[in-house]
């Protein structure tokens, strides 16, 4: 029992020490909704690829949740994305999660798609209801699409 806890402490140590891929896409979160006691924000990330000659970005929406209350609730929530400002949205999506009392979740992948890269901006919006609350505001958040 002993050996055993000293290899998995040693793989996990092993792991937390591997450097990410030099591609590896940056997470940035957007301002904070609520609803009852859930706190929740929309995060996105642009990973670079491409589909044969033309780069390509994959878009990813996050959410991170934190339960400020004195009880654990089931969070549902979704995550919409667009290209173009003014453009309609388009559900990448939806989920559910257990949040304990007063701990956090996230990010928590919600959904993604790929995009060929273009000159504007890719805005996500999240959203949420915990247990018996109504649906939270909109938590945006946005990157330039092909930026390095």
């Amino acid at each position: 029992m002993r050996r055993t806890g000293t290899i998995l402490g040693a793989a996990a140590l092993t792991m937390l020490t591997l450097p990410a891929p030099a591609h590896a896409a940056a997470t940035a979160c957007g301002g904070g909704v609520s609803t009852g006691r859930v706190a929740v924000n929309g995060c996105i990330s642009a990973q670079r690829g491409s589909v044969g000659r033309f780069p390509t970005r994959e878009i990813t929406a996050y959410i991170k949740a934190r339960n400020t209350g004195p009880k654990g609730l089931n969070v549902s929530y979704e995550a919409f994305f667009r290209v173009v400002q003014g453009g309609h949205w388009e559900k990448v999506g939806s989920g559910r999660a257990y949040v304990r009392a007063g701990e956090a979740i996230g990010p928590v992948e919600v959904g993604s798609t790929t995009r060929v890269c273009g000159p504007v901006k890719v805005e996500i919006r999240v959203h949420a209801r915990a247990d018996g609350a109504a649906w939270s505001g909109w938590s945006p958040a946005s990157t330039r699409q092909c930026q390095t």
